[in-house]
């Protein structure tokens, strides 16, 4: 089973600047450990502490948004993940 996942701008720095990453898992959290299990640097980036995302991470399936079952979202082969950040200013 492969999902493509597509990394914000920012996280690219932790998978040798690649835009997107070829995983798999049966949900979007198994994806999403493949990932970290490839890349260890992404953890801190993805989850904080413990296996919740940061509250900035957002992440789309079929470029529909995955809140609020975001990890346990089922996947199937051929699914395309997007990685993005919340950002605020002021």
């Amino acid at each position: 089973m492969s999902i493509r996942v597509y990394l914000h701008k920012t996280h690219r720095q932790y998978v040798d600047d690649l835009e997107s990453v070829e995983v798999t898992g049966r949900t979007v959290g198994e994806c999403l450990q493949n990932l970290v299990q490839r890349y260890p640097q992404m953890a801190p980036a993805l989850f904080g502490g413990g296996e919740k995302l940061h509250r900035t991470v957002e992440v789309y399936l079929n470029m529909q948004s995955t809140y609020p079952e975001e990890l346990a979202k089922p996947t199937k082969s051929g699914d395309v993940i997007h990685i993005t950040l919340l950002l605020a200013g002021g």
